[in-house]
């Protein structure tokens, strides 16, 4: 393969030491090179030219880049023509078409071959500059997101956890540290900041990764059905049990068990979950034989068991036993860093999972969701993105697709924050409130279907809307 078959990649050194950014220009006018060069090198990049396709596709196999501005009309091989063998060679490199030729066929063409947007000379110099700090932006947390995946999967198989921050490189770490062992692990954190993925990571790094990994989530049953399906129940052993079935105990034999929101079991449950963690033994629902399993159990709340345990509300017992390794998972807005992370790959999942162009965000956005509270956390920033791909139209998402509480228009953003006595959690709280309250009477104060629409279980929104002292307004009240 000669040189410049390649696409030149960047080690994490390289890319913190390469400022605003490297742009690399093709076009074969002299007077226009220079001229875009002077506006980007007067911005802080570092600027190549090359005044052929050919030309360009050497110089990218000398060095990386994080955008290309790529003329349409080139002699011999035109633009398109280079952008389909540029994204042949490194699909997530952004190029942005610059063309004389503005017609809306050949910016379907150039959106369709790759490019991550289309600029018609002469240009606005604001507005491309918004484009290039967008696409530059864009470019380096997708290598960002593809070093970190590639130094996780050096030591750990963390499928789908995106992070870069501090706070979850220490829990990666302790994950690796846990996973070998058999030890029961509780996982603690508020909804949606990933507690499954992270029961998942620590299965798949333990012996019993060739094992079923078996979640089942407590707070979605009442306690009879959870404890026929965690235990089982022998034919006859209630009305309807009309042949004999295994409990996902057995199931989980010689693997995991997830029990997500632990904290909503009944105590009657809870006792027999505590004999599970002491005997490793348990009796079939109506049935008088012990059964014997091999499970290794991992927990996890979004409640304070503590506290739990001093209302009477959790074994004491149990909450010991389960509290052998604990892991506190971090809301999303106290790992803000790992925001544009995520996007990229949600941007990039929803892209795909929908069979659209890969979308990006603009800067406005990105400030936005940054600096938004997330009370949902990752899965309301999952929802958020997957809801504005799914809505676009084009190859960018503005802030008219984001919910209005994300960027102040008479939302959550025009609330406590601008009172000098509140609290940090004040606001978070307030945030919370109002969104919780706006949803409700979206849905006519209709607290299941609020709760799917917020992808929780009822039983979570019940303990929110308690917690956070919303009133319950009577369905079909005017």
């Amino acid at each position: 393969m000669s040189e410049a078959a390649v696409i030149s990649r960047r080690t994490p050194a390289e890319m913190q030491g390469s400022g605003a950014g490297v742009v690399l220009i093709i076009d074969d006018e002299e007077s226009i090179r220079e001229s875009l060069q002077t506006l980007l090198e007067l911005e802080g990049y570092a600027v190549e030219t090359a005044g052929s396709g050919e030309e360009g596709l050497q110089r990218l196999g000398q060095r990386p880049f994080d955008l290309v501005l790529l003329d349409l009309a080139l002699p011999g091989r035109d633009g398109l023509e280079i952008l389909k063998e540029i994204h042949g060679r490194d699909p997530q490199l952004s190029v942005v078409m610059i063309t004389a030729y503005g017609t809306l066929e050949n910016a379907v063409l150039a959106m369709q071959a790759g490019a991550v947007n289309f600029v018609q000379k002469p240009w606005d110099n604001d507005k491309l500059l918004a484009d290039v700090r967008t696409a530059v932006a864009r470019r380096r947390a997708e290598e960002e997101n593809v070093q970190l995946k590639r130094a996780l999967k050096q030591r750990y198989n963390f499928e789908n956890i995106v992070g870069k921050s501090e706070p979850m490189l220490r829990i990666f770490d302790l994950v690796a540290q846990v996973a070998p062992s058999r030890s029961t692990v509780l996982l603690q954190g508020e909804s949606g900041t990933g507690k499954e993925l992270i029961a998942k990571a620590i299965h798949a790094n333990s012996p019993r990764a060739d094992r079923a990994f078996v979640p089942v989530n407590a707070g979605s049953m009442p306690s009879e059905l959870l404890e026929s399906t965690l235990f089982g129940h022998v034919k006859g052993a209630f009305t309807s049990a009309i042949a004999s079935k295994k409990g996902l105990f057995e199931v989980a034999d010689r693997g995991t068990l997830f029990l997500d929101e632990i904290g909503t079991m009944g105590l009657d449950t809870q006792s027999k979950i505590l004999r599970v963690l002491q005997d490793r033994r348990f009796m079939h629902l109506g049935g008088v034989q012990e059964v014997q399993v091999d499970v290794r159990i991992i927990a996890a709340t979004n409640v304070d068991l503590k506290q739990l345990v001093r209302e009477g509300k959790f074994r004491e017992d149990l909450f010991y036993r389960l509290n052998v390794i604990t892991i506190d998972l971090p809301p999303l807005r106290r790992r803000r860093e790992d925001i544009p992370l995520l996007i990229e790959f949600f941007l990039k999942k929803f892209a795909q999972e929908n069979g659209q162009a890969l979308r990006q965000v603009t800067p406005e956005v990105m400030a936005a969701l940054v600096n938004y509270s997330w009370p949902g956390n990752v899965r309301e920033l999952e929802n958020v993105v997957e809801r504005a791909v799914v809505l676009s139209s084009g190859a960018t998402i503005g802030p008219e697709l984001l919910p209005e509480s994300m960027c102040g228009r008479g939302g959550p953003l025009n609330g406590l924050e601008h009172r000098a006595d509140a609290s940090l959690f004040d606001i978070v709280e307030d945030c919370e409130r109002r969104i919780i309250s706006d949803m409700l009477e979206k849905c006519n104060w209709n607290q299941t279907e609020a709760a799917e629409k917020f992808h929780v279980p009822l039983s979570t929104l019940n303990q929110k809307i308690k917690r956070l002292n919303i009133e319950i307004r009577k369905r079909g009240r005017e």
